[in-house]
């Protein structure tokens, strides 16, 4: 069975593309066939593993463009249903769907006025709200995939509840401040409204596509992973404590909907907090002018003293980030 895991916070910044990117080159190094699916507008993850060139070559393609937009034309044009995905091989193990800046304004409409129309049971909706699901499916066939990591941009819009449709599991990035805090107060009823809603619809599901599989939009929350704190003395500063402390209780409520329970004082008592990331921004330029992750920087590549040390570290880290997600989400590593 296809795992798919989306990257999901509606605050922007919060390092969920970088997030993505790591993990899927961390997830090929211990031995898992991986797509990337770039469906977010901005397309960041695709400029992360490809060169401006390569990015324009594709973007610029006078016919319909190798990317996520060109699979969905046909489907969106009324001339036929989402085309096989073509699927840049951007290292052994690595596979991505890439993105597009046309994404919102070609795709957005098309499946905000469908999903009313899937509880009128017209086998057109269906297909539409399923479109990022079955190009999905298509490309994790071709590719042999284990599992799909998905980024997506940070809004709680149609083309994102499309998405997370798609998703089997999903992951939320965060940062220890009050706006992460007040996005996980809205992201957990909205992840809540999407899969009820879909659920309702896959009751009226019309004969014609009874016999046709169709996503079961479980988007089961794995866990949330916390990004970017800044560190003194191995300890995040008192500037950010006072909101890590505060995101186990409001996870637990929002996202879990577990409003009676006790809740874990700080994310080390927390079950679902994945990971806690420290602080690596000395290292991305250095990984971003070597078009490389930062656990790959060598001293060739001047990541010299304290910055080999750092990218030791987030090999570390990044490796038992990946573990862990594989324990949880049922991928079985080699």
């Amino acid at each position: 069975m296809m795992k798919t895991l989306a990257f999901f916070n509606n605050k922007g910044g919060v390092g969920k593309t970088t997030l993505v990117y790591h993990l899927a080159w961390m997830f090929a190094e211990l031995g898992l066939n991986v797509v990337a699916a770039d469906l977010d507008p901005q397309a960041n993850l695709s400029s992360m593993f490809l060169d401006e060139d390569t990015l324009e070559e594709i973007w610029t393609e006078p016919q319909t463009p190798r990317t996520v937009v060109g699979s969905l034309t046909p489907l969106v044009d009324g001339t036929g249903d989402v085309s096989m995905p073509w699927i840049a091989e951007v290292a052994p193990g690595i596979g991505l769907v890439v993105g597009d800046l046309a994404l919102s304004s070609r795709v957005e409409d098309e499946l905000s006025s469908r999903w009313p129309d899937c509880l009128e049971r017209k086998p057109i909706a269906f297909r539409v709200i399923t479109a990022f699901w079955r190009l999905l499916a298509k490309a994790a066939a071709e590719r042999q995939a284990d599992v799909v990591l998905i980024d997506v941009a940070p809004s709680l819009g149609a083309l994102n509840r499309a998405a997370l449709i798609a998703a089997s599991h999903v992951v939320i990035p965060l940062v220890p401040d009050l706006y992460s805090i007040q996005g996980l107060k809205n992201l957990g009823p909205t992840l809540r409204g999407w899969r009820e809603g879909w659920q309702e619809r896959l009751g009226r599901v019309p004969e014609t596509l009874m016999s046709e599989p169709l996503p079961s939009g479980a988007m089961q929350p794995v866990g949330y992973v916390v990004l970017q704190h800044a560190v003194r003395l191995d300890r995040p500063v008192k500037a950010y404590q006072r909101w890590l402390d505060r995101v186990p209780a409001v996870y637990a409520s929002a996202v879990l909907n577990q409003q009676e329970e006790p809740h874990p004082a700080t994310p080390n008592d927390d079950p679902h907090c994945l990971a806690q990331l420290r602080h690596y921004r000395s290292l991305m330029p250095l990984a971003q002018e070597a078009r490389k992750p930062m656990f790959h920087l060598t001293p060739a590549d001047g990541a010299l003293g304290g910055h080999l040390k750092a990218a030791q570290d987030c090999r570390r880290e990044f490796r038992g980030l990946a573990r862990e997600l594989a324990g949880r989400c049922g991928l079985r590593l080699p």
